[in-house]
């Protein structure tokens, strides 16, 4: 049999070689670039909801938390407050303090350390200081409010027996905890002494106008740190441990938040002395402690200072609200309308003086003097 020697054009080898070619060619199931692109999206927001969220506290007591080494009360929902005391003994003392320390302390930066020898027996004075909630080794509160502050003072005055009566004394961001004692349990107060307390910008009834000017003059980051707390608070643990911008000064401890006069106090004995337990005041975790703070301290509050009444219509008690017109951490502006509002408020400007003033020599001795020797004197110095 003779072959056949077929001719085959151009085109159709060129056909054939494109048909061959799509034949072979790899296809992807129909919807897996859809499934990919959502399988990505769910683990991006499984990245996101972990940044966001803060480890577990290391409780104080527990198998992997820190020791227990302070006095400590049971609060009736179960959480410890940690405490220490100071001055003449509870059952001889004339007057009572409870302290409330401020951002990034603990009980052992009690003001009643400052305190004279000479004031403290001759007025009698017995100061108890604790750690608020999730600092130190007082348990932390994750439902903490501005209200509940003023529920633990009371209850530790209750528990250590300090009577029916009591003087509240609050540094800083312990001295905003005060306007809570003043709004929630003011018929067991004394009287109250409030150190520079810290401002909350969202306040009702703070003019617009010094508020946004005093907000202006914070650090930018430190602006950002405000709106996250406020706006978005299930943010602040990302925001103050992100690393793509500048975090919250304060935390950071960085000195330019400082004034000239408390760059001088930074090298005092007082200030030198808290390097040996600073370690102390976050060990069970910073959110719990400083963000907590963070979050309500500068969050929505239901009620705003200036609308607040006489504590003591009566003149069996008094107000004193002391700040330093260089502090670059509390804005006086703010404070000053504050005190013009509440003519109730004993209010004492000191001149050239920051915020860490209490550290000065006999400004707590002055502090205590002023409280119990003019209830009824209205005074700037």
């Amino acid at each position: 049999m003779v072959g056949v020697n077929k001719k085959i054009s151009a085109a159709s080898a060129r056909a054939h070689t494109r048909r061959a070619r799509q034949n072979s060619s790899f296809k992807l199931p129909p919807g897996i670039f859809n499934k990919a692109l959502g399988l990505l999206f769910v683990g991006l927001l499984a990245l996101g909801y972990q940044a966001i969220q803060p480890p577990p506290s290391k409780i104080c007591g527990s198998p992997d938390g820190p020791p227990v080494t302070a006095q400590r009360i049971k609060l009736k929902d179960g959480r410890h407050l940690a405490y220490r005391e100071d001055g003449v003994p509870k059952d001889t003392a004339k007057n009572k303090f409870v302290f409330v320390h401020g951002f990034d302390c603990c009980r052992l930066d009690t003001l009643a350390k400052h305190l004279s020898r000479e004031i403290v027996e001759e007025l009698g004075v017995y100061v108890v200081s604790f750690d608020r909630p999730g600092y130190g080794e007082s348990d932390p509160n994750p439902k903490r409010t501005v209200k509940s502050m003023a529920s633990d003072i009371e209850e530790l005055a209750d528990q250590l027996g300090l009577g029916p009566r009591f003087y509240v004394m609050g540094y800083s961001m312990g001295g905003q905890v005060l306007w809570s004692c003043l709004k929630y349990i003011p018929h067991r107060l004394a009287g109250a002494v409030l150190i520079a307390p810290s401002i909350n910008y969202w306040w009702t009834g703070l003019p617009a106008n010094l508020t946004d000017g005093a907000f202006k003059q914070k650090f930018r980051n430190d602006q950002w740190a405000f709106r996250v707390v406020h706006h978005t608070p299930w943010l602040t643990y990302w925001w103050n441990t992100q690393k793509l911008f500048p975090s919250f000064s304060v935390i950071a401890r960085k000195p330019q938040i400082l004034s000239s006069s408390d760059k001088a106090l930074v090298n005092s004995p007082s200030r030198q002395a808290r390097r040996t337990y600073m370690k102390l005041v976050r060990q069970q975790g910073e959110y719990e402690s400083l963000h907590r703070d963070m979050i309500v301290g500068y969050g929505k509050w239901e009620f705003s200072p200036v609308e607040l009444e006489n504590p003591f219509p009566n003149n069996q008690g008094s107000v004193h609200l002391w700040h330093g017109d260089d502090d670059l951490l509390v804005p006086v502006t703010l404070q000053r309308y504050i005190a013009q509002r509440l003519p109730w408020i004993h209010y004492h400007e000191l001149p050239g003086v920051g915020h860490l003033f209490p550290d000065s020599p006999g400004m707590c001795d002055t502090f205590i003097k002023e409280l119990l020797g003019k209830k009824q004197t209205s005074m700037y110095l």
